[in-house]
């Protein structure tokens, strides 16, 4: 595993200094998880940003509708 020196607010090494009062063995588990939880995050924006716009593209697109349709005519629902 790869180490790394950081700097953190007074209130968050306050806050990082009481990990096993939430659960973690360690500060460093604490933060592998909150990284974790972050990175989560971040790409959930990115595909909600994406669904967007590609709903926006389609939306206003009348020849991507019509193709649409064409594919799925036929097709069980």
């Amino acid at each position: 595993m790869q180490q790394t020196k950081i700097s953190i607010k007074d209130d968050q090494a306050e806050f990082l200094e009481n990990h096993k009062l939430y659960g973690y063995k360690d500060k460093s588990s604490m933060v592998r998880e909150a990284l974790e939880c972050l990175k989560d995050e971040v790409e959930r924006k990115s595909l909600r940003e994406s669904a967007d716009l590609y709903a926006e593209i389609y939306k206003n697109d009348s020849e991507l509708k019509e193709l649409t349709e064409s594919a799925v005519s036929g097709w069980p629902e």
